[in-house]
């Protein structure tokens, strides 16, 4: 055993799980193996496990619901980290959670408080800590701009909180992605509405979301980005819309599919490698340049050679 790996697992014990199948952590089912596993329930925790793979010198990553992830089929050589860290509660106007929380639930929870602003989310997969960090949006709303504050963990284990202008939100983009940082938990900010309006809303954009996407598939959702352009409803092109002109829906590239309801989503039908999807992703991406000279940008987060 690597002598750092022996160090980490003598400071944290049973914790550590060894050689980790990745695939039963991310929406898509696939991935191999992590070398050191930890999950992680608690904000100083996170922080000593981080200073610890620090002290060691062992590469981490920090993963969530894993409904963002194409992890490599050869696994990661390092610690993988799972943030479970689980809280909600509410204060006047803004709720606080950890950044372990399904986005989802904290659209319900603001509907039972009759708080309005994160009905856009309603229905998207994927963690609270993982939504800031990408900026997780819909329909003309994103995380980004009702976040308040959030406690955040850099790469040597050291806590601290940081303002919504410290985050410096773009479309699907934080400077954690720069930075590096984790984040613990979060504050945001909402308005009181009327709660029959807020469910009625939230159930309609669930609904439509339904529609659209896969609700039982393995699939890590939307995998491009749509393309900034003034000119379009919302300032955005939906990399759908290419993606299906650009006539997408029929490909597949061994257990890989292209949804059939939605050209900008890959299904796993069972059996599908990572090496499979980064290939269907790369000849979704040939055709739409192809065909607009438009070069599509991923969602996705990938880890390791895949």
């Amino acid at each position: 055993m690597d002598d750092r790996y022996k160090g980490f697992i003598d400071k944290f014990g049973g914790a550590v799980k060894q050689s980790e199948k990745l695939s039963a952590y991310t929406t898509f089912r696939t991935g191999g193996t992590a070398d050191l596993f930890v999950d992680i329930t608690e904000v100083d925790r996170l922080a000593q496990v981080i200073g610890a793979a620090a002290e060691f010198e062992i590469p981490w990553f920090v993963i969530g619901g894993g409904s963002n992830l194409l992890i490599s089929d050869d696994g990661y050589s390092g610690l993988i980290i799972r943030n479970r860290i689980q809280r909600l509660g509410v204060q006047d106007n803004e709720i606080v959670c950890g950044a372990g929380e399904p986005l989802d639930r904290v659209v319900d929870f603001a509907t039972e408080l009759s708080l309005t602003g994160f009905e856009f989310a309603a229905g998207i997969w994927g963690y609270i800590g993982g939504a800031i960090y990408g900026n997780a949006g819909a329909f003309g709303s994103d995380v980004g701009s009702l976040l308040h504050q959030a406690e955040l963990i850099d790469s040597e284990g050291q806590l601290r909180t940081e303002g919504h202008d410290y985050f410096e939100f773009g479309y699907r983009h934080s400077n954690l992605k720069q930075t590096g940082e984790i984040v613990g938990t979060a504050v945001f900010q909402l308005e009181p509405g009327d709660q029959e309006e807020i469910a009625r809303r939230t159930l309609e954009i669930r609904q439509l979301r339904e529609s659209k996407h896969p609700l039982e598939a393995n699939s890590a959702g939307c995998i491009f980005k749509n393309i900034e352009d003034p000119q379009q409803p919302m300032g955005k092109l939906p990399a759908g819309k290419l993606l299906e002109e650009s006539g997408v829906k029929e490909l597949h590239v061994g257990g890989a599919a292209v949804f059939e309801n939605h050209a900008n989503i890959i299904i796993n039908t069972g059996g599908a490698t990572s090496k499979d999807i980064r290939r269907l992703a790369d000849i979704m991406k040939e055709k739409v340049k192809k065909k607009f000279d438009i070069e599509l940008q991923e969602e996705i987060i990938s880890i390791g050679n895949i």
